[in-house]
């Protein structure tokens, strides 16, 4: 089989509309276009993105760094070293670190930051983890659960 012997399956293409020749035809005069304005005219009429003289979206929009993401998760965090202050072998949750202080206002879901030591072997129960918060957790004996 040559390039040139190649051709469509039957029935899968349809002949072009013959336009501009006469009423009788369907598509005569206008030629389906309408009566007048710019999208009758020959050529392409409005380029892609035109919005009728109003600016267009893709200059509305800002196109500098430091904007802020629409749907952004926002955490209540704690570094690891504010946990070296409860005691040993406890479950660690939201709720435990707002009676004992160490977080003041609840943000969202808890987020375990890994700044710091840890010394003690803790049960930590948040809704997100950071590599190094897991493994300084897991290397101080105690294990990260997801809520």
């Amino acid at each position: 089989m040559r390039i040139h012997e190649l051709s469509p399956k039957e029935g899968s293409t349809h002949r072009s509309r013959r336009v501009g020749r006469g009423i009788a035809a369907g598509q005569g005069a206008s030629c389906g276009f309408g009566m007048r304005g710019q999208k009758s005219r020959s050529g392409t009429g409005t380029r892609a993105g035109f919005e009728g003289g109003q600016m267009p979206l893709y200059r509305r929009v800002p196109k500098l760094k430091h904007f802020p993401l629409v749907n952004q998760k926002h955490y209540t965090i704690v570094n690891v070293s504010q946990l070296n202050v409860i005691s040993p072998n406890s479950s660690v949750t939201l709720e435990s670190l707002m009676e004992l202080g160490i977080i003041t206002t609840n943000d969202g879901p808890l987020k375990v930051l890994g700044d710091g030591e840890l010394t003690i072997a803790l049960e930590v129960t948040a809704a997100a983890f950071t590599k190094t918060a897991q493994a300084k957790i897991e290397q101080a004996g105690g294990n990260c659960q997801s809520a």
